[in-house]
């Protein structure tokens, strides 16, 4: 089965078919072993070899365009939830600069996180706003020339190895995009999930900080960099589900029981025939999100929560059954399908939660 037929479709080109193999052919020879104990340790190095290897220039960005950053996310998920974690964080922690950033901001920090010399961090949740952002704490005071930042920020990713972050703080009762840099923030406390990757409370106390943009733009900033970044989670989701679909296929094939293969039942084919089905459904959504960003060059809120909500919603429902078809094996630790269901859980949450989505879609059905 070829994994890159679907590329074929009228939403890319073929520039995005060359990309997507080309991508592959990279995942195969350098992320066999991007799992392991020291999560630190590796998403530093990958996010050195993404640079080296020219893709984070895809994300790292002025004018990024959603489709490559999708179909790389893609590419990278089925391999190692890490190298899509480390790809799409140099993004998303470097994309307010790109968009509002003025040109000595811009040459400090996209150069370097582009190289994969830097490592940057988004730093916009708080222990009481996460989906509901105008519920943020954290204040910015201006002294001076400088802004002076206050407050704690959590489930920041990259926290902890992070060279410099994007904070949102509150500066006269409006939210604001500042840059820090890694040395005025105390990221000490880590935090583990179900899917290790760098994560820390974000801590800022007189914290120095840069103006990105204009002061109160905030808000709109963040929405714009989410609506870049929020379809390609669809596309993460998508990785991990063709992944899950390969390893039940390869599973169901070669599974003896009462005298014949897994795949012989009618029960596994109706599994295998509802999982394709989602990937496929989900993949229309994601591409044409994309598409409608690049191509219309429009606001794609509608578009990009439709597209997050089904595929990360569709991907769990496969990676479930790809667990039940692989049995014990499944929940083996160690196993890819037993990686796959710990790492898709997250999906469904950040950026964004399933039903946060389903508020977005239905607010923009009733103004239209």
């Amino acid at each position: 089965m070829d994994r890159f037929a679907h590329y074929d479709w009228p939403f890319l080109e073929r520039n995005h078919v060359e990309l997507a193999r080309q991508a592959e052919s990279w995942s195969k020879e350098n992320l066999a072993h991007a799992h392991g104990a020291d999560t630190d340790a590796i998403c530093r190095r990958l996010v050195q070899d993404l640079g080296c290897a020219g893709f984070l220039r895809h994300c790292v960005s002025e004018k990024p365009e959603v489709r490559s950053i999708a179909l790389l996310r893609e590419v990278f998920a089925y391999h190692a939830g890490l190298a899509d974690f480390s790809f799409v964080m140099q993004g998303l922690g470097s994309g307010p600069i790109a968009l509002a950033g003025d040109s000595s901001l811009k040459q400090k920090y996209l150069p370097k996180a582009a190289s994969g010399d830097a490592i940057a961090a988004f730093a916009l949740s708080e222990p009481d706003a996460g989906s509901d952002v105008q519920a943020l704490q954290t204040t910015a005071t201006r002294k001076g020339d400088a802004w002076a930042l206050d407050g704690t920020k959590t489930w920041i990713s990259n926290g902890g190895i992070a060279d410099f972050y994007v904070v949102f703080a509150k500066a006269d009762g409006r939210i604001s995009a500042f840059v820090v840099d890694a040395t005025e923030v105390d990221a000490s406390e880590r935090i583990e999930i179900v899917a290790p990757h760098p994560m820390a409370v974000v801590r800022l106390k007189g914290s120095k900080g840069v103006l990105l943009g204009e002061a109160g733009q905030g808000f709109k900033l963040a929405m714009r960099n989410l609506d870049i970044f929020r379809t390609t989670v669809g596309a993460a989701a998508l990785g991990f589900a063709r992944r899950a679909l390969h390893e039940a296929l390869d599973r169901a094939r070669n599974r003896k029981m009462f005298s014949q293969v897994l795949a012989d039942f009618q029960m596994t084919q109706a599994k295998l025939a509802d999982m394709a089905t989602r990937i496929d459904a989900g993949a229309l959504l994601v591409y044409r999100a994309a598409w409608a960003k690049d191509v219309k060059n429009e606001r794609v809120t509608r578009e990009a929560a439709m597209a997050k909500m089904f595929a990360t919603e569709a991907a769990q429902a496969v990676i479930d059954d790809a667990v039940q078809i692989c049995g014990g094996l499944g929940v083996m630790r160690g196993h890819p399908v037993e990686r796959l269901y710990r790492e898709v859980r997250a999906l469904r949450i950040y950026e964004g939660a399933t039903e946060v989505q389903k508020l977005i879609i239905s607010k923009d059905l009733l103004k239209a």
